[in-house]
């Protein structure tokens, strides 16, 4: 009940937090008592420092304190537009630059390496929530999706129409 109440009040004030189960481990359970000079459970510390139960963190709470002990979670959209401009060009693409995992992201590589413009990517398969986001967040269904200075460029039929008329080049630079 109170390890769920806790989770309830973190999860309520989006703290960015892990948890470890102490029936899990009996020496850990023990031994974080006596290390913490805390007798009971849970136990909540931030950056390895004990800040105490949950009748502390409800007392944080009331306060107004525990916004600002506790680290936030990064907002999705804030995630998205970080990706999204983690480099001038930015490939987002079932599998990598090394191993595309679909025909499309494949193609569009192929297309990408004969530009020789530098450009990272990003597997969506790796992260469901950026997947699943980024589809929203640029209102593009499907992938790839390729930006440029966090603009969306488009998917591969798109880049196959710039690199046909001879746009491609002029677009990845930023000129256009």
């Amino acid at each position: 009940g109170f390890s769920k109440q806790m989770v309830e009040i973190l999860t309520k004030h989006g703290v960015a937090f892990s948890s470890f189960d102490i029936f899990s481990d009996e020496e850990v359970r023990q031994g974080l008592k006596t290390f913490s000079n805390w007798p009971t459970y849970p136990q909540l510390y931030v950056a390895g420092e004990l800040i105490g139960g949950l009748d502390i963190v409800k007392e944080l709470e009331a306060s107004g304190e525990l916004d600002t002990i506790c680290p936030k979670a990064q907002k999705l959209e804030d995630r998205l537009k970080s990706l999204i401009n983690k480099a001038p060009v930015m490939l987002f693409m079932k599998g990598s630059k090394q191993m595309a995992k679909c025909g499309f992201s494949k193609q569009i590589i192929e297309i990408m390496n004969n530009t020789g413009v530098d450009y990272e990517t990003f597997d969506i398969l790796e992260d469901e929530e950026v997947r699943q986001g980024l589809k929203s967040f640029s209102n593009w269904p499907t992938y790839p999706q390729l930006y440029v200075k966090g603009e969306l460029v488009g998917g591969l039929d798109i880049v196959k129409e710039l690199k046909e008329s001879g746009e491609l080049l002029p677009v990845l630079k930023g000129e256009n």
